[in-house]
Parts: structure tokens; sequence; C-alpha cells
């Protein structure tokens, strides 16, 4: 018997062969000789076919870890040309690492790259890698012209095989000549594209015929993604140089005005945290001028000074009324009036402006002025103090923003004070004057003095800015304001001529408002319980104003003549025939002579001159030169239908009375 054969079987054999040449990366003809030897070793058909087919899916194998090693060699060669090209600078020899790397990836005979000229509107040939005509060295494509040209116009991929005989692109004299005289065929260009825009055309070119398959052309526009990032990186790169070097100069510019934009924060910080600390506005007055090295002046939104430094340790400080008291140790200094017009102008621009030898900031809270602030003794301000001055101007918008709300709840308080000692008690209810003396005591109002009660009307549309601005003199005043009735009314404290500050009122306020203010008053009112009626007194006397036709004036009971002895609630008939008979009287008594009596005789007959005379029996030039005399005492004025009316009511009062 022959002994058994230990060799495999030959279909066994030909798939480890296959195996091997697969791990061998061998040529495809090798695996077409496993078959063949198969058969030469007598395999049966069947093992012959199971051969077959295992050297096609062999091939198939070997054909896609070939494709894979192709791949991960490009990638690799993707990730290193993004490496060479991010350690590159300059923009030279970025473009020639681009178009060298091109040529090298894809293993073509030329490869070139042109840039976009958006003054030119065409693309332009920079590098090229490879070539040898001079002509295509120097080549301009038109949008649209040719294959680049077609690629820097549309952003999109072309690839012929063969251009020469490529209808599909616009052929020019001057692009197939240079193309021709280097020779190229076969033609690949991919865009660079910086996000949404064109910046030029990498190429790939070969001079014999070829295919591009979409992997070569998947290759090069990887490349151009990187490519065109880096071009745009070189390019910003040299222009950032280029800025540089010509502005070398202005780094010192730069950094100062660094140093003092940080000045100005800091001194912003500061003022701030002492706003936010509780100080008022002769802390930040100080801190400002301390900050600048000048004076400084803060004034309210009507002019009001409301601190004032000099520069030195002398700080003056406004009280609510606008009056200064020196705070500090420093000489004192006279008020510096705003400038209505640098306040205008800062106003409109919203910057700091230069009034002769006074730098004006006007402080506002968006349209709205609530005050302005003056520096003085630095007549050049640099910009970067300006811009300090008007820092500080912000956080002096702050600290009358804090203090408007304080005093607008203060006010709230002192409105409910006025009501309710304008309120009448109830009938058979009496007025707990004690909590009302204590209540206003807390805000500073001592009831226990004479007062006098305004009422004060205007259109209404600018209303509430009146009530604003009475609160605001009723504080500085000592008194209260609020708003009864549709009109504003004010308490404060009986000056020495009530009817002068009605007049004062009328006009301050009017101007303020920018409209006529009526102002009626009405008092003195010695206790609180008087009060309520005074108050219905000024309401009266406003309304005779309106009447009389004396709108935007001020006055009270006395200064309307015997109307005000008529709407008065306490006919006070000694004041009344005092003011108007004042005079006269008091000649008579010093000299012993019979004016009054003249007077009255002159007004009961008519004015007649002649039946006077008879019924005082004198001579009628006695008559003449008595109330001559009476001129000289009352004014030339006083026989004026309106004056004899007040002189005869006077008469007939003086008479009935003997006062």
């Amino acid at each position: 018997m022959a002994p058994a054969d230990d060799r495999p079987a030959p279909a066994v054999a030909a798939l480890r062969s296959l195996l091997d040449l697969v791990a061998a990366e061998a040529p495809a003809e090798r695996f077409a000789r496993v078959a063949a030897e198969a058969r030469a070793d007598g395999a049966p058909p069947a093992d012959l076919a199971v051969v077959e087919e295992a050297t096609r899916v062999a091939l198939e194998l070997g054909r896609t870890l070939a494709q894979r090693r192709r791949r991960e060699a490009e990638l690799s060669a993707l990730f290193d040309t993004a490496g060479d090209l991010a350690a590159l600078s300059d923009l030279d020899a970025v473009l020639r690492a681009i178009v060298h790397r091109a040529r090298t990836l894809l293993g073509t005979d030329v490869a070139y790259l042109t840039l976009n000229d958006p003054v030119a509107k065409d693309t332009f040939m920079s590098v090229t890698d490879g070539s040898v005509s001079a002509r295509f060295q120097q080549l301009r494509l038109g949008m649209g012209e040719g294959l680049g040209g077609l690629v820097a116009q549309t952003a999109r991929p072309y690839a012929s095989a063969d251009y020469r005989t490529d209808t599909r692109f616009k052929h020019t004299g001057t692009i197939d000549t240079a193309v021709g005289e280097e020779g190229l065929r076969a033609i690949l260009g991919v865009p660079l594209r910086v996000g949404p825009r064109v910046i030029g055309v990498l190429f790939a070119a070969d001079r014999t015929h070829r295919d591009f398959p979409p992997d070569a052309i998947a290759l090069l526009s990887s490349l151009a993604d990187h490519a065109a990032v880096a071009i745009d990186g070189a390019r910003l790169l040299d222009e950032t140089r280029a800025a540089l070097v010509e502005r070398g100069a202005a780094n010192d510019t730069a950094r100062a005005h660094s140093e003092a934009l940080r000045r100005a924060a800091d001194a912003h910080d500061r003022l701030t945290q002492l706003v936010l600390r509780g100080g008022g506005v002769e802390d930040v007055a100080r801190e400002i001028a301390a900050l600048l090295g000048g004076g400084l002046a803060l004034h309210d939104a009507d002019g009001t000074e409301l601190a004032r430094t000099s520069g030195d340790s002398g700080t003056r400080a406004g009280t609510s009324g606008g009056s200064s008291t020196s705070t500090g140790t420093g000489p004192r200094t006279a008020a510096v009036p705003p400038s209505a017009e640098g306040i205008a102008v800062s106003r409109r621009s919203g910057q700091a402006v230069q009034a002769g030898d006074t730098w004006v900031y006007a402080v506002l809270a968006g349209p709205e002025l609530l005050g302005s602030l003056a520096l003085t003794g630095r007549p050049e301000l640099t910009a970067a103090d300006r811009r300090l001055f008007e820092r500080a101007g912000l956080v002096a918008a702050l600290l009358l923003l804090l203090r408007r709300s304080v005093a607008e709840a203060e006010d709230r308080v002192r409105g409910d004070l006025l009501d309710d000692l304008l309120t009448p008690a109830p009938p058979g209810a009496s007025r707990d004057s004690g909590s009302l003396a204590l209540r206003a005591r807390r805000l500073g109002v001592h009831l226990g003095r004479p007062h006098l009660v305004l009422a004060l009307d205007c259109d209404p549309d600018v209303r509430p800015r009146l009530a604003a601005e009475t609160a605001r003199r009723a504080r500085a005043l000592g008194g209260l304001a609020g708003t009864r009735d549709s009109r504003v009314v004010l308490l404060a404290p009986a000056p020495d001529d009530p009817g002068a500050l009605a007049r004062e009122l009328a006009h301050d306020l009017g101007r303020s408002v920018g409209c006529p203010v009526t102002v009626g008053s009405a008092g003195p009112a010695t206790d609180a319980a008087r009060l309520p009626a005074t108050h219905r007194e000024a309401h009266r006397c406003l309304d005779a104003l309106h009447a009389l036709g004396r709108t935007g004036d001020g006055a009270g009971p006395e200064d309307l003549g015997f109307l005000g002895v008529l709407l008065g609630d306490r006919t006070d008939v000694t004041s009344y025939v005092r003011r108007v008979l004042g005079p006269v009287l008091d000649y008579d008594s010093r000299r012993g002579t019979d004016l009054i009596r003249t007077l009255d005789a002159y007004y009961a007959h008519g004015a007649s001159l002649a039946q006077a005379k008879d019924t005082l029996h004198v001579h009628v030039n006695t008559v003449v030169q008595r109330l001559d005399r009476v001129a000289q005492l009352l004014g030339c004025d006083w026989n004026c239908p309106e004056r004899a009316l007040e002189i005869q009511l006077a008469l007939r009062l003086h008479r009935l009375g003997r006062w």
C-alpha cells in the first residue's frame, strides 16, 4: 500500500497563496497565477471554482487596502501640509509651498496658483512649480475665460482630460497660446475660498492625457481649503506687520491713551464708590477738583450752586436754597455763574466745551438736564483730562438722581402733611394739633410761627413741572408744597412783605416752567387751626387775579385794594385804611391840617372845588392848595378812577370807624 501524501490539497494551497499575496501587496498578475497553478496541480473543477472566486475577492480586497493606504497617505500629507503652512509667515513662501505640495500629492507635471485681482476683475498667475514657459508664468485670465477663469467666477472645481479639445470652456488666443507653449493637456482647477469669497485658483496639470478621478479632485480641494486659510492668514500677517511698521510711533500714543482711559476708569470707580458710600455734592466736588487740579462748581438745572471748590483745600457747599457756606480752610472765592451758552452747546454735543477760561459739562440723564459742572483754573485741558471731566459728569448725574429720588420721597411725605393741615376738621370734631405739629417739626417746619398759604396756577400741561419746582422752592423756604384741587399750594413762613413773595414766585417759577404762573397768597396764619380758612382765601385771591386780567402776576388780599377786603376771611379795615390814607392821616396828625376833611368834602360833592370850598368855608384856592398837598403825599395818580375809588372807600370806612 502506497504511503499517504501529507501535502495539502491544491485548493487549500491556493487560498494560502492568495492570502500571502494580499499581505505582500503583490501586483494583480500574481493573483492570476494562483488559479493557473491550482489547475496544473489537478484540482477538481469544484475547487477551481472556489479558487477563482477567492482570487476575485483577494483582488478586490487588495484594491480596497491600497485605496485606504493611499487615502491615509494623502491625509497624512494634508496634515503635514497644514502644519507646514501654519509654520510659514511669509506670503511668497506660503504660496510656493502650496503649489509644490499640490504637484507632489497629485503626481502631476505642473502645479500653479492664480490669485484674483478685485481691481482689474481678473485672475493672474502668482506661483508655478514645474513650468518652463515664461509666457505661461505671466498669464492673466479674465473672469469666465478658460478653465481657471471659470473656476474663479463660479467658485466650483473643473477638470479636463484634454483642455485643448475641450469645448466646455471659453478659449482665448492668449490662454491657448500659453497653454500650448507649456505643453499642457490635462488640467484640474479648484477654487481657493475664504468664506464665501474666492481669492484664487489652485491647479494641477499634466502634459499628457489624464482623467482626474473624484479622489484627486477632493484631494486638491482639501489642499486648496488649507491653502486659502494660510494665504489669508499670511496676508493678514503681512498687513499687520506693515501697519505696525507704519504706525510704530502710534504705539506710544495708544499706550498713553490706554493709560488715560485706565486713569479715567479708576477715577470713575472712585467717584461712584464715593456716591454709593453716601458722599454728598461737596465730597464729589472736592474729589473731582483734586483729580483735575482746578476749581469746580456744581449747579442744578436752574443754575443754583450746589457745591464749589477753589481747587485748594477750601470747598464751598450749597444748601438746598442755593446759599453757600465755606467748609474748608482755603480762601473764599466768588461764586462761578454757569454759562448758559456753554451748557446748551454741551447738552447738544454730549461733550465738555470751553467757555472762555472755563470748561463746562452739561449733567444729563437721557435728554433731561440735571445740572452742570464748571471747571476753572485749567484753560488748557488735555484730551485725557477732558474725558475724565466728562466721566465725573456721569457720576454727578448719578448723585443728582439719587438726591432727586430722596427729595421726591420727602415731597410725598410733605404733601401728605400739607393735605392734613389744609383739610378742615369734620363738624363736631377737633384737629389733633399736637400730632400735626410733631410731624411738621420732623420735617423742619415750625407751625408756631406765622405762615402764608399761596395758591399757584399755570397751564395744565406744565402743572407737574410747576409742582416739582414749587416743592424745591418749599424746601429752600422751610415750608411745604403739594397739589390740591388741581392747583399747586405752598405753605411758607410769612416774610415781612407777603405780596413781594407772591410776585417773586410768579416771576421765578414762570421763567422756570416757561409759561405764566399766577400766585395768590393769604395770611399770615398764626396757628395751624387757621390754615384751612387761609387756604380758601388764597384760592379766592388767585381767582380774583385771573378775573382782573392779572394772569402771570402774584398778589395777596392787601394788594387787591377793596377787593382784598371783600375777599378776606378777616376784614382788616384798619390796615386797609392805613395803607390807602396813611400818609395823609399822618400829615394831619403832625401838622394839625385838615386834608382828610378836604378830601371827604371834595368827593362828597362830585369832585367840585366850588361846592367843596362852601362846605369847608374856605377860599377855592385853599382847596386847590390842600389837594396839591394830597397829590404830593399819595402820588400824582391819586385822582384816577381806580385810585379815586379806593380813596373814597377808605374815607367812608375812616369816617365810620374813626380810625
